[in-house]
C-alpha cells in the first residue's frame, strides 16, 4: 500500500549548467551547447542542451566522441561559480515553501510540503509557484514531479522533460508505473535489466506478475527492492542538509565504462571539483572516500584518512586515485558511478597553522589560489597533472 499522507516534491533543472550558459548569452538559445571537455576533444562533458542531446552527447562522454556526434557543438568550459550563484537562488525559492529541503545536487532536490499546505495550499498549487517564481525570477525551467514518497517524485520529475509537471498519487501510482519500462525503476542497470528481460520481464507489470519467490531466488535482497519500488512503496524521510557533514560529487555514466584511463580522468576531476568547494566553504577534510557502483548495483566505497586535514586539490585527486587504483580491486569491471568524497571537516584556520608547513603543502597552497582565481574570473576550472611518476594523462 501507498499511504497517501504525505507530499514529496522533486524539483529538477532542466540541463542546469547548459541553461544557464543560454540565460548569459541569449544567442546560444537553440543551439548545441556541450558544457566541458574542449572542441579539440579533450576532457569530459559535464553537461549537454537538450539540442545537443539530440546527437547523442551526454554527461561523463570523452569530448573528442561528443565533436565527433555533434560537430556544430558550442564548447564551454564551465563556471562552477557562477552556477553556484543561481543554484543559491533556486535553493531560496525552495526554502521560502518549507524548510524540509534534501538537495540531491546543485540543481535538483526533494521537498517536503506536506505540513505547509494551510500557508501555501494544496501541494499541487505549492509545485506550481515554485515552479511559476524559478522560470520567473531566475529565467530558467524546471521539471517537477509530485507523489506520496522520494522515489515516484524522482521517477514523475523525469517523464515530461523538460519543463514537465508530473503528479503521481495513490490511487493511481500502480496503474502508471505498471506500463514503465523495468529499467525504470531505481537500481536496475543495464546488467539488472539484461538478466530481467532474459526472464521475459520487460515492464514493471511483468515483474509483478512473476512469482514473487522466482525473483527472490534471482536477485535476492535486490529482488526484494525492486518488488517494492514496483509498487510505489517507499518510506524514506526528506532529510534536510542543516549543516555539511562531507562534501563530494559523484557521476552516473550513461553507460558503463571499464576503461581506467577514462575512470581515472573522471575521478581526477571530481576530485579538483571537491577540493575547490572545500575551499569556497573555508573548511578542510581529513578523509576521502570513493564511491563506486558495478553494473549490478553493488556499491562498494573505499575511504583513506589522512595525517592531516586538507583542502588541497593534489593530496585529495592524490588520495582517490590511490583508492580507485589500489584500494577498489575492480580488476577491470566497468562502473557505471563513481563518486569522491570528503568528510571529518574542519573550519581551515582549524589547529596548527602553515607557517613550518613544507615547501611542497606551501606550493599547492599558492596554486590552488592562483587557479581558484582563474576560476572565478574566467569560469574554467583548471586541470592540473599527476604526481612524479604518476599515470601520463
Amino acid at each position: 500500500m501507498i499511504a497517501d499522507d504525505r507530499a514529496i516534491l522533486h524539483v529538477d533543472m532542466d540541463a542546469f549548467y547548459a541553461s544557464v550558459e543560454v540565460l548569459d548569452d541569449p544567442s546560444l538559445a537553440g543551439r548545441p551547447v556541450i558544457v566541458g571537455g574542449s572542441a579539440e576533444g579533450r576532457g569530459v562533458v559535464s553537461a549537454a542542451s537538450y539540442e545537443a542531446r539530440a546527437f547523442g552527447v551526454h554527461s561523463a562522454m570523452p569530448a573528442g566522441q561528443a565533436r565527433r556526434l555533434c560537430p556544430e557543438g558550442v564548447f564551454m568550459p564551465g563556471r562552477m561559480e557562477r552556477y553556484l550563484e543561481v543554484s543559491r537562488q533556486i535553493f531560496t525559492v525552495f526554502r521560502d515553501f518549507t524548510p524540509l529541503v534534501e538537495g540531491l545536487s546543485v540543481d535538483e532536490a526533494f521537498m517536503d510540503v506536506t505540513g505547509c499546505q494551510r500557508l501555501f495550499g494544496p501541494a499541487q498549487s505549492i509545485g506550481w509557484a515554485i515552479k511559476n517564481r524559478i522560470r520567473e525570477e531566475v529565467g530558467l525551467t524546471a521539471s517537477v514531479g509530485l507523489a506520496p514518497n522520494k522515489f515516484l517524485a524522482k521517477l514523475a520529475s523525469d517523464l515530461e522533460k523538460p519543463d514537465g509537471f508530473v503528479v503521481f498519487t495513490a490511487v493511481d501510482a500502480r496503474r502508471r508505473l505498471a506500463v514503465l519500462p523495468v529499467g525504470k525503476l531505481w537500481g536496475v542497470g543495464k546488467v539488472t535489466e539484461g538478466e530481467l528481460q532474459r526472464l521475459g520481464i520487460r515492464t514493471v507489470a511483468d515483474l509483478l506478475a512473476t512469482p514473487r519467490d522466482l525473483v527472490l531466488r534471482r536477485f535476492g535482497d535486490h529482488g526484494r527492492h525492486l518488488l517494492e519500488l514496483a509498487v510505489g512503496h517507499d518510506e524514506r524521510p526528506v532529510v534536510p542538509d542543516h549543516e555539511a557533514r562531507s562534501v563530494g560529487n559523484e557521476v552516473t555514466f550513461a553507460e558503463d565504462i571499464a576503461d581506467a584511463e577514462r575512470l581515472r580522468e573522471v575521478v581526477d576531476h571530481l576530485a579538483e571539483k571537491v577540493a575547490w568547494r572545500l575551499r569556497k566553504q573555508g573548511v578542510k577534510a581529513r578523509t576521502v572516500t570513493l564511491k563506486a557502483r558495478y553494473p549490478d548495483f553493488t556499491t562498494p566505497t573505499r575511504s583513506l584518512t589522512l595525517a592531516h586535514a586538507t583542502q588541497s586539490t593534489t593530496e585529495i585527486r592524490n588520495a582517490a586515485r590511490l583508492l580507485l587504483e589500489h584500494r577498489l580491486e575492480r580488476r577491470g569491471r566497468p562502473l557505471r558511478l563513481v563518486g569522491v568524497s570528503t568528510s571529518g571537516l574542519a573550519a581551515e584556520n582549524a589547529g596548527q597553522g602553515t607557517l613550518f608547513a613544507p615547501p611542497d603543502e606551501v606550493r599547492d597552497a599558492r596554486l590552488d589560489t592562483v587557479m581558484d582565481e582563474v576560476n572565478e574570473r574566467f569560469g574554467k576550472i583548471m586541470r592540473r597533472g599527476g604526481p612524479p611518476g604518476g599515470h601520463r594523462r
